[in-house]
């Protein structure tokens, strides 16, 4: 059983700011749902109809280039980390991605239309979802920027730092993907990084 206030208390009440009786109006708004290895939280050219917080396990977004022929990850979320195509969930339309489950997978999450209501409902709630998109805009912003100003190995130090233990958790080609190189490449980066 997910004790849902403690979750809430952990991850959106520093977050945010909430108080523990700011977060317990919205309790009986949050659900729960385990999604299995290889299963999709959201699927490209679908509405992202909830907010998630990762309880346990490893997402992907990813979308296929054609052109390539191949599978691109953008970003991994884990615990304690929102999950959420942003940009489809605020504005209900079609997702350009697909998030799919690494691990066998738990989160706690809140439908759009009743996060809605909490925003119109309470000052406290309503500046969340403030924070909540300088958030998202700012991980959207830095992960460009990543790609435009900084060395693969810099990218690769970086993703270490927000999940600690990926490279236990995520197989070596979908870091490899992410980063933006080969399998080969990746394995050079890490062989300079243990000789540092």
């Amino acid at each position: 059983m997910v004790d849902k206030l403690a979750t809430l208390k952990e991850v959106i009440g520093p977050f945010a700011g909430l108080t523990e009786d700011e977060l317990s109006v919205s309790l009986p708004l949050w659900r729960t749902r385990r999604i299995l290895k290889g299963e999709f939280y959201n699927r490209q050219n679908v509405v992202c109809k909830d907010l998630g917080i990762v309880l346990k396990g490893m997402f992907r977004i990813y979308f296929y280039d054609p052109n390539a022929d191949e599978e691109k990850n953008v970003y991994f979320f884990s615990e304690n980390q929102f999950l959420v195509s942003f940009r489809s969930f605020i504005f209900q339309y079609p997702c350009s991605y697909y998030i799919e489950a690494l691990e066998d997978s738990e989160i706690l999450y809140m439908n759009y239309h009743d996060l809605q209501q909490m925003y119109t409902s309470s000052k406290a709630w309503e500046r969340f979802g403030r924070l909540l998109a300088e958030h998202f805009f700012n991980h959207s912003q830095g992960r460009t920027e990543d790609l435009l100003f900084l060395t693969h190995e810099k990218r690769y130090l970086n993703l270490l730092e927000e999940h600690p233990n990926i490279v236990k958790r995520v197989q070596a080609y979908h870091i490899a993907s992410y980063l933006g190189v080969k399998n080969q490449s990746l394995s050079r980066i890490r062989k300079r990084l243990a000789e540092k």
